[in-house]
């Protein structure tokens, strides 16, 4: 748990994950079944039940709208959410993004705020772009584990080759995830506003090679 700001004063946050859960190597059926509650709770695997968690927000400059249960976020979103709303600022990169779901218009400073509705889905597209747990980590995750199931030599050759795909789409996709990163962040500090135009072709961009990621399998 994190917990950080007075709720009468400044934003408070937490965020939780179930502390019951274990994985174990039983059931071998299927991984959905590996969770035994009667453990203490582990990292590594990719179930709901070890990969989602709750974050709480409540201060000044949230929206008091109850439970969102929209916008797709992870821990990195945390540090940049939070600087927005304490009106601070760091020289700590962050992959993160200011969660401007939740957050009040008059909160964020004006380049946050212009095309604000852009901005949010660069911001959605960025996360399943770059996220450990996004639509391009698990989609390459699903087409590696199934490229690994081989068993001769001419599997093995093709195996090098879709390695070698792989290898390139990653490149493209650290890049791209780059520029958008930091487009985020020099919005976020008020520094900069983001071109819309620009953030429509990094929107298409990046769900374009979440796309080719999903045919990797293929």
């Amino acid at each position: 748990m994190f917990t950080a700001g007075d709720p009468l004063r400044n934003p408070t946050f937490t965020y939780f994950a179930d502390a019951d859960y274990f994985l174990t190597d039983f059931p071998t059926s299927t991984c959905k079944t590996c969770i035994n509650p009667a453990f203490a709770w582990n990292h590594g695997d990719i179930q709901p039940e070890i990969a989602n968690t709750w974050l709480g927000f409540v201060g000044p400059g949230v929206k008091d709208e109850g439970i969102d249960g929209q916008t797709w976020s992870d821990h990195t979103d945390v540090q940049p959410t939070m600087l927005r709303l304490l009106g601070l600022q760091s020289s700590y990169p962050t992959d993160g993004r200011v969660l401007l779901e939740d957050l009040l218009p008059w909160a964020v400073p004006d380049s946050l705020t212009m095309h604000r509705g852009v901005l949010m889905q660069l911001g959605a597209a960025y996360k399943q772009l770059n996220a450990p747990f996004g639509a391009f980590g698990m989609n390459t995750l699903a087409a590696t584990t199934g490229a690994m199931q081989t068993g001769t030599a001419a599997d093995d050759a093709a195996y090098a080759a879709f390695d070698q795909h792989l290898a390139a789409l990653t490149a493209q996709r650290d890049a791209l995830a780059a520029q958008i990163r930091d487009a985020l962040s020099a919005a976020a500090s008020g520094s900069q506003t983001i071109d819309v135009h620009q953030a429509q072709a990094w929107i298409a961009q990046a769900n374009g090679l979440i796309g080719d990621a999903a045919s990797l399998g293929s």
